[in-house]
């Protein structure tokens, strides 16, 4: 009964939540995943290093499907080779039991939600947009890289 009650908390924090926060609770999530999985190698515990994996798996995957290609330009496209990336190294991590593969990715994944969090939190989600021409005059937008 209490985890039906936990899981029903999460699910309304999950379709409730701005897109914003949906960012960043990916990015936690997909971390969490990793330590466990991490944890799991230790103890040897290898279906749970494999649900682990799997899960960060998804979410890596989530935030790949959200990328605004059309309003991110090269933000987006060096967030879809980061993820690409990540998606490899958790492979061979799984594959492998590879704990410095899966620290690899929690650092990284560590730096792009500090990353983000201080663009929602100090710009209010607002970024300068890179000018297309030189005479041309920036302005804040709200940011559309990860289809926010």
């Amino acid at each position: 009964m209490y985890k039906n009650g936990v899981r029903s908390y999460r699910e309304t924090n999950v379709i409730t939540a701005d897109p914003k926060k949906l960012i960043l609770m990916c990015y936690e999530g997909a971390i969490d995943s990793l330590k466990l999985g991490k944890q799991k190698i230790i103890e040897k515990d290898y279906e749970g290093k494999g649900k682990a994996l799997t899960k960060t798996q998804n979410i890596i995957e989530e935030l790949l499907r959200s990328l605004d290609f059309e309003k991110g330009g090269s933000i987006a496209k060096n967030l879809e080779s980061l993820y690409h990336y990540m998606l490899r190294r958790l492979l061979q991590a799984n594959l492998n039991k590879d704990i410095e593969a899966i620290d690899e990715v929690i650092t990284m994944l560590s730096e792009l939600q500090s990353a983000w969090e201080e663009i929602f939190q100090t710009r209010g989600g607002e970024i300068q947009p890179p000018a297309t021409n030189l005479g041309e005059e920036r302005r804040p937008q709200l940011s559309g890289y990860v289809g926010i």
